[in-house]
């Protein structure tokens, strides 16, 4: 099967290389960094959401939206967390080399705004991190 839209596969390399970092996962545990909807059940977590892809003739930019929970009454957590992901989201391949997923390459990845929201009830903070990536589709 030909995959023709990179949001997939960006979705499931990016929660590869959260799980990957070791400062995140001191704040986060593994089974928490997933593709959920709504607030979480359980916390702290990191939820891989939305995605949107803009194609072009050549390559793609392809976008990815993550929140990030924690249960506490300010944003002190939510910001610790931030940091990690945004560090573990860098791709440059000039520095670093190309990242191959599957059926496509990312030539060019970083997080591109980071927000933090306050819970109304101030029982949560909520994070919300969004992540561009340059991509090409790759043949076999």
């Amino acid at each position: 099967m030909t995959i023709s839209d990179p949001s997939l596969s960006l979705q499931k390399a990016i929660r590869a290389r959260l799980i990957a970092s070791p400062e995140l996962m001191a704040l986060v545990q593994a089974d928490h960094v997933m593709d959920a909807n709504g607030r979480p059940e359980v916390m702290p977590a990191v939820f891989v959401g939305e995605g949107q892809t803009v194609f072009r003739r050549w390559d793609a930019t392809t976008y990815a939206t993550l929140h990030v929970w924690f249960a506490e009454p300010g944003l002190v957590q939510c910001k610790e967390a931030v940091s990690p992901i945004v560090a573990a989201l860098r791709i440059d391949a000039q520095a670093d080399g190309v990242l191959l997923i599957d059926g496509f390459t990312v030539h060019d990845m970083q997080a591109t705004q980071t927000r933090y929201v306050r819970d109304p009830h101030g029982s949560y903070s909520h994070g919300v991190v969004t992540v561009a990536a340059i991509v090409k589709a790759r043949t076999a």
